[in-house]
């Protein structure tokens, strides 16, 4: 087989969709956050900006929560011993509130995104 510039291209072109499909299969990162006592830890998460991330919510109180966010515009019950997955972003830089709906009192967090 010789390396006709057709075949140089194929192969250009083979490498190119070889590495987009690697790209966009790249997880996205993850954080995970948990609930205990009716609090969340960490109550604050630093999220890099333009970048869309998994938030897994784990709850280890016995006791359903609810993991709300005006800001985000993102509501969801967390079961007790359970979890759930919230996917958030891409953001612009700012801060971005959330809390639990059942424990206000206590429940409070912010992602920062810079």
């Amino acid at each position: 087989m010789t390396n006709t510039p057709i075949t140089v291209l194929r192969a250009c072109v083979v490498a190119s969709l070889l590495s987009l499909a690697s790209f966009s299969m790249a997880a996205e990162p993850e954080v995970i956050i948990t609930i205990k006592d009716h609090k969340f830890d960490p109550a604050e998460v630093t999220l890099p900006v333009n970048t869309k991330v998994k938030l897994v919510v784990k709850n280890l109180d016995p006791t359903p929560e609810e993991f709300e966010s005006h800001d985000l515009h993102r509501e969801k019950i967390v079961p007790g011993n359970g979890q759930i997955t919230v996917y958030v972003g891409p953001l612009q830089p700012g801060t971005y509130k959330f809390f639990g709906e059942f424990n206000q009192a206590t429940a409070q967090g912010k992602i920062i995104v810079k």
